[in-house]
């Protein structure tokens, strides 16, 4: 189960990650379940932090930057993959300050004596995803 802190409550959220939208990476609260803060911190602790980076290159703009928002996707479905009995991943990256958004860098390439454009697009800064465990 994936996370995210909203003002007093973590909710549950579902990827929302779109090459097309103008924030490509975002969460949607999918209201399967949610915890006041102070309840959440009481009873769950981290145990470890996951700092999810990607980066793609191509010729298609739109292409490298749905390649590199897919291989976040996947780096992020891995962490929910590997989490323990009654384990959470929560999005720790804060809108407005280290939220993750995608860079690219352009620059011409000649390809058979024409020139071309070369795209890189690169997540910056990474996506935290904390792994909480509940106390004993």
């Amino acid at each position: 189960m994936l996370l995210r802190r909203y003002g007093s409550r973590y909710q549950s959220v579902e990827l929302n990650f779109d090459a097309h939208a103008l924030n490509e990476i975002s969460f949607r609260r999918d209201q399967q379940t949610a915890w006041e803060t102070e309840d959440f911190e009481s009873s769950f602790e981290r145990r470890e932090i996951h700092a999810l980076e990607a980066e793609a290159e191509g010729d298609v703009h739109d292409e490298v930057e749905t390649a590199a928002l897919d291989d976040l996707k996947a780096q992020v479905e891995a962490v929910l993959a590997g989490l323990g009995e009654g384990e959470v991943a929560v999005v720790e990256s804060e809108p407005g300050g280290d939220y993750p958004k995608t860079r690219q860098a352009t620059r011409n390439v000649i390809v058979e004596g024409e020139n071309r454009l070369h795209f890189t697009v690169r997540i910056s800064p990474p996506l935290q995803i904390g792994v909480y465990r509940p106390t004993s």
